[in-house]
């Protein structure tokens, strides 16, 4: 019972913290609307002069993904912060244990993540997508999956990182070549060989595909499929989170 306040504890108060900061609730808005409008928009005559159909209804999943993937690898740096003010300290010697404390910080940076992810839903009418209200409610679970498992990766990393510089290095390293190769911005049909195998080897492009067959019905694998994977790939790295933080100093 214990544990499960700690974890409760911890992860509402991620949570709090993002609905408290107003600049973040318009930067998780703004950001993305850029992406979409203007990025679709330049591109959307070429795509449409190659069959493509319409590019910003295509992107759109793509950039949700792009809302996800970036706010939840980098919630992990609320651990190296809350490790140089000394608040990381306090929690660990607290009466919980450190899987709790590893679970309290995945559910919440999840949980943000996939809020900032949820507000890009009210751009659906505007991109010509229909969603009701059971496709909303499957993008969110999809969302919260696809959050997950990238704030565990996040928190592995953070984990052994001393100072955020050092980790805002090694995730750019691996942020973007996931982000391109999810096929967010482009299909995945047609590739040469080896960027389809790196394309399948991104776990990203599962969650992609994912939220491209319930807005558009546009899909390389089932949903099913989609889903195992970001599951499967997200207990895994939460299980090496929580080894990776119980044995860090």
């Amino acid at each position: 019972m214990r544990n499960l306040k700690g974890i409760y504890t911890i992860w509402l108060r991620d949570v709090t913290r993002f609905w408290r900061d107003k600049p973040r609730i318009v930067g998780a808005i703004a950001q993305p609307s850029l992406f979409l409008f203007i990025l679709g928009s330049g591109l959307a005559p070429a795509f449409s002069r190659g069959g493509g159909g319409d590019y910003i209804k295509f992107l759109y999943p793509g950039i949700i993904s792009m809302t996800v993937l970036f706010t939840s690898i980098f919630s992990g740096i609320s651990i190296i912060w809350d490790r140089e003010f000394g608040f990381l300290k306090e929690v660990l010697v607290a009466p919980i244990s450190r899987t709790a404390v590893t679970l309290g910080k995945a559910l919440g940076g999840s949980t943000v993540a996939m809020m900032q992810g949820a507000i890009m839903l009210i751009f659906a009418p505007v991109v010509g997508v229909p969603l009701g209200f059971v496709e909303a409610i499957k993008l969110i679970a999809i969302m919260f999956l696809i959050s997950f498992c990238f704030t565990s990766m996040g928190i592995v990393v953070a984990a052994r990182m001393k100072s955020m510089e050092g980790f805002q290095m090694v995730m750019n390293f691996f942020l973007l070549p996931m982000f391109f190769l999810s096929g967010a911005m482009f299909p995945v049909r047609g590739l040469p060989v080896w960027m389809k195998t790196l394309v399948r080897i991104d776990p990203l492009s599962y969650g992609v595909d994912a939220l491209r067959s319930i807005t558009i019905g546009v899909a390389q694998y089932s949903l099913l499929y989609d889903l195992t994977v970001i599951t499967a790939v997200g207990l895994v790295m939460i299980t090496i989170a929580v080894v990776a933080f119980n044995i860090q100093d």
